[in-house]
């Protein structure tokens, strides 16, 4: 399969990111002429969640990335979801947070 194909490629030549660990495996450098040449196959890549990284004479100057859609639930099914989660003792949350949390309302500045 030709995404198969271009997560092999990814491995071999991807740019290090600080962002790397989420897209491991998954960035692609595609030339201009790549990029105008295979522009279906790189929009289905992209529909699959493939990332690119386009470049021109071998320098990076862009990123293709699918954009992460929005998803609305039924409001019905988000209390159904949370009627099963465990409750919170809201005094010992306090507690917890008060002994990571510095408190201290004097500026720093």
């Amino acid at each position: 399969m030709e995404v198969g194909r271009l997560r092999r490629q990814a491995t071999e030549g991807a740019n290090i990111r600080s962002t790397a660990c989420y897209g491991l495996g998954m960035t692609t450098e595609i030339s201009q002429r790549e990029f105008r040449n295979d522009s279906g196959r790189i929009m289905r890549a992209l529909t699959e969640g493939e990332t690119f990284v386009l470049t021109r004479n071998g320098e990076p100057i862009g990123e293709l990335s699918p954009l992460h859609r929005r998803r609305f639930i039924r409001a019905e099914a988000a209390v159904e979801m949370f009627e099963s989660a465990p409750s919170v003792d809201f005094d010992r949350l306090r507690n917890d947070l008060d002994q990571v949390v510095d408190q201290d309302p004097t500026p720093r500045g």
